[in-house]
């Protein structure tokens, strides 16, 4: 029974497939959407990468979706995760060269993580791409020294502000503008730091949202492996 539905499955897709397909005209481009960003989103946005500009403001509410799927997704991990073990045992901390060495990487990739966050609007990047890098700093820590423990309430707080302050952004555009998360306080000329409107303030959002949610997922995962008092 399990193979013949995985068979109806996979025959009720690939006709669904083709039937799409056959409703294209080869050689003519399926979406002019993409057409229609790359002319008005410089002068609109002001952000040379375009991407940032279709991420956090033309399809900005799906860029929210994601975020509570990615928050629902960390809590669950949590839950699941976070249960302490009665026989577990935490393994010991790694030597010398390995622990300098997490010191040394530590705040490197902190300013790696902010600096691609910082400049997702002017280069390929962003919030979850600097996100997953601030993050990958508490997890070099935390696999050199398992001992060390990260504080949830802290952990708690940036997630949450975070993620208020991007609803709060997009809210307030919607009052001025009329258009939820539409760039505001001017696009300042294209290229520089200090341009694209609230686009890079999303993006901090963003970054520290999904740093601080990853770098919890892994504060459960160390702790569930700790031995009960």
């Amino acid at each position: 029974m399990r193979n013949l539905a995985s068979l109806l499955f996979a025959g009720g897709l690939a006709f669904l497939l083709l039937a799409i397909a056959s409703q294209l005209a080869f050689g003519t481009p399926s979406m002019r959407v993409g057409a229609e960003i790359l002319a008005v989103a410089p002068d609109e946005v002001g952000a040379a990468n375009l991407v940032t500009a279709v991420l956090l403001g033309y399809r900005g509410i799906d860029t929210l979706g994601e975020l509570a799927i990615l928050f629902a997704a960390a809590t669950a991990a949590g839950v699941v995760l976070g249960r302490r073990h009665a026989n577990a045992r935490r393994d010991p901390p790694g030597g010398e060269v390995l622990r300098t060495g997490a010191d040394l990487l530590f705040p490197l990739l902190l300013v790696v993580g902010l600096y691609v966050i910082a400049h997702g609007h002017l280069t390929p990047g962003g919030g979850f791409q600097g996100g997953v890098i601030l993050a990958a700093a508490f997890f070099v820590i935390i696999l050199a020294q398992p001992t060390r423990h990260l504080r949830h309430s802290l952990i708690s707080w940036i997630e949450g502000l975070a993620g208020a302050a991007f609803i709060l952004i997009g809210l307030w555009a919607l009052v001025e503008d009329g258009d939820f998360l539409a760039p505001l306080l001017g696009q300042g000329a294209m290229g520089e730091l200090l341009s694209a409107g609230t686009l890079p303030l999303l993006s901090l959002a963003i970054g520290l949202k999904v740093g601080a949610e990853l770098a919890g997922i892994m504060a459960h995962i160390a702790e569930a492996e700790a031995p009960d008092a």
